[in-house]
């Protein structure tokens, strides 16, 4: 068998507007792209590492490091990654997972989407997020929304109903909410009942994770979906909260890639849940990653890639509003010409 090498390269993203949500804000994000090398072949994933779980940059360069030296079988690409993986560290073994798919499709010759079995059907619209902005640059950034369908709104903080009042009175787009954990359980009914009024589509994670009872309470005062975001991680996650959400968001961040995803998400259809695809802010590198899987979805949620300024890689179609499949070979993307990154060896050949 041909040997193997992994190397990690460090993305500095810069955000067009600041990000602005519950936990805080930020202008830049810094992911890591592996880049995983057999036979002449080059698989990358990209890891968007969450804070929220004591993940970062350097936690997942590290990961990589100790999982370059333990692979052994890159081509069981459904498995290997999991195999290897470091506790808390799903990012990390997200690229490695997304990396291994692409090189398997690359070796073939094949998207992605096409080595999964997955009909290329036209995808549903992806929303554009407004985070919890002022509402002045909520206003400019609805009115810069042109082609999209759909805009989720970020609340959890002060003022956030004037904020989607104010976008609700400048569209007739669906609007989406998403509160990060940011409400209290006494705040959230008589919140749900304006959003009702509003005519909102469905309210991710409005109560912090954990908070089950409270949540299923919540849930039948109100006749908004609630979908579970922070409270989901992996298919393992979904028995406890099948009588509790209405629906789950798969990131892939979260669940460990796409072989983690694909689990995911069976496990929510086995439990009768609606599936919202969502992302990190991440480059084109992630979000191909989430889109093969996306004609197994209800909703999208795949705009990281809009929000930055330097896009490094290239090659998502995005048409009259609407993300397409990539349609090269592997995840479909490519560096963009011009493109620079920080490179770092993170390991070893097997």
């Amino acid at each position: 068998m041909d040997s193997c090498s992994l190397a990690s390269r460090t993305l500095e993203l810069r955000l067009k507007s600041p990000f602005r949500l519950a936990r805080g804000s930020s202008t830049t994000r810094t992911n890591v792209v592996c880049e995983l090398e057999q036979g002449g072949a080059l698989g990358r994933g990209e890891a968007a590492p969450i804070s929220r779980y004591g993940e970062s940059a350097a936690s997942a360069t590290a990961a990589l490091a100790e999982m370059a030296g333990a692979l052994r079988m890159p081509r069981a690409f459904a498995t290997e990654a999991a195999r290897v993986a470091r506790p808390g560290q799903r990012a990390a073994q997200a690229a490695l997972d997304v990396a291994l798919h692409d090189l398997a499709a690359r070796r073939l010759g094949v998207p992605l989407h096409e080595l999964l079995g997955l009909d290329p059907r036209p995808l549903p619209p992806t929303s554009f997020t407004i985070g919890l902005d002022p509402i002045d640059e909520a206003l400019a950034k609805v009115a810069g929304a042109g082609e999209f369908e759909v805009l989720k709104v970020k609340m959890g903080g002060p003022g956030d109903l004037e904020l989607v009042r104010a976008v609700r009175g400048a569209t007739a787009r669906a609007i989406r909410v998403d509160a990060n954990e940011g409400w209290s359980a006494a705040e959230a009914p008589a919140k749900l009942a304006e959003l009702e009024r509003l005519d909102v589509e469905f309210v991710e994670q409005p109560l912090p994770a954990g908070r089950l009872d409270e949540t299923r309470a919540l849930r039948a005062h109100t006749t908004l979906p609630l979908i579970a975001d922070e409270d989901v991680h992996t298919a393992d996650d979904v028995p406890r909260l099948a009588a509790v959400y209405d629906g789950v968001n798969v990131k892939l961040a979260k669940c460990g890639g796409i072989s983690g995803a694909l689990r995911l998400i069976a496990a929510a259809r086995a439990h009768g849940l609606k599936i919202l695809l969502g992302c990190m802010i991440e480059s084109s590198l992630g979000l191909a990653a989430a889109l093969a899987v996306a004609p197994l979805v209800d909703w999208i949620d795949l705009d990281g890639h809009l929000l930055i300024a330097d896009d490094p890689f290239d090659g998502i179609p995005f048409r009259n509003g609407r993300l397409e499949l990539p349609t090269g070979v592997g995840l479909g993307v490519e560096p963009r010409v011009g493109a620079t990154h920080a490179s770092s060896p993170v390991g070893a050949r097997a």
